[in-house]
């Protein structure tokens, strides 16, 4: 299952960086460019992605979904950011709940935190900083294709399992672990 992506850039950052609401309007924008869409490889079993250069100092990808394939759950290690969907559907899981980011390995979730969307046709989101979600391609048949954007660039990701309410700790990667 090879992975397409480039090689890292320095990570360098704009003074105050771009909002998250600007990230979103460039998610959406560069989901709407066919060109740069069609030029992702798609593999039929894992995901495949290309680095972009984001606004202001940002972190952007270009990242293709087979049927069937998702993130887990995971936050974005206290950067804000977005994602949109260039073609196919995504379904994103999330908490409506902000999180702390430190400090913690289990945690109970409440009643009423799960939120579910389905984002298509350019739609997207922004998120904040305590962000908790995951993204599924839940097609049986089609890939999916979606940039996404984040300021400060990723310092790292906190991944988590999930049975019933209980959020658990999994594993903290950093940008070097994703080379």
């Amino acid at each position: 299952m090879p992975d397409v992506r480039t090689p890292a850039r320095p990570r360098r950052a704009a003074p105050g960086g771009p909002s998250a609401t600007e990230l979103l309007d460039f998610a959406r924008r560069t989901a709407a460019d066919t060109a740069l869409v069609a030029s992702l490889p798609l593999d039929p079993e894992g995901r495949t992605w290309i680095r972009l250069e984001g606004p202001g100092g940002s972190e952007a990808w270009l990242i293709g979904w087979p049927p069937g394939t998702g993130t887990g759950w995971h936050d974005h290690g206290g950067s804000h950011g977005a994602f949109a969907a260039a073609s196919g559907e995504l379904t994103e899981q999330s908490l409506a709940a902000q999180l702390p980011t430190e400090g913690w390995k289990t945690l109970e979730l409440a009643d009423g935190v799960d939120r579910q969307r389905k984002l298509a046709d350019g739609r997207g989101r922004a998120f904040g900083p305590h962000h908790v979600h995951q993204v599924l391609n839940l097609s049986e048949d089609a890939h999916a294709v979606s940039v996404h954007a984040y300021y400060p660039p990723l310092p790292l990701m906190r991944r988590y399992s999930r049975t019933g309410p209980v959020l658990r700790l999994e594993e903290v990667e950093r940008p070097e672990d994703w080379l």
